[in-house]
């Protein structure tokens, strides 16, 4: 469980920094819509380490935002897949639900 939500931080990270690299490199029509999905980027990665900071301490604080957290991504997952990009939306729907059904079952205190 911990381990997922590592994994998930890393990935949102990533998808900031590569927001950041593209916008050096093509001309944006919004920048400041960029710098928000940055920001927020970075903020809902830092959310998730936070998380995991929490089932790896055995507090109970991070469950619910694990499971809104995965919630959210399960949907972006449904219009990944609408939008037939199945090479987005197959293992983000596989780690999404399998990070959220973790979340919901276990228990900090047994998430190890």
């Amino acid at each position: 469980m911990v381990t997922l939500l590592r994994v998930e931080a890393l990935v949102v990270f990533a998808l900031g920094a590569f927001m950041v690299v593209e916008a050096f490199i093509s001309t944006s029509e919004a920048p400041l819509a960029l710098a928000g999905v940055v920001f927020f980027a970075f903020l809902g990665g830092t959310g998730l380490l936070m998380t995991a900071r929490s089932f790896a301490t055995h507090r109970n604080y991070g469950r619910a935002p694990a499971i809104l957290a995965n919630a959210i991504a399960l949907g972006v997952a449904y219009y990944q897949a609408e939008a037939h990009l199945w090479i987005i939306a197959i293992p983000l729907f596989i780690v999404a639900l399998t990070t959220f059904l973790l979340a919901l079952s276990l228990t900090p205190a047994r998430a190890d």
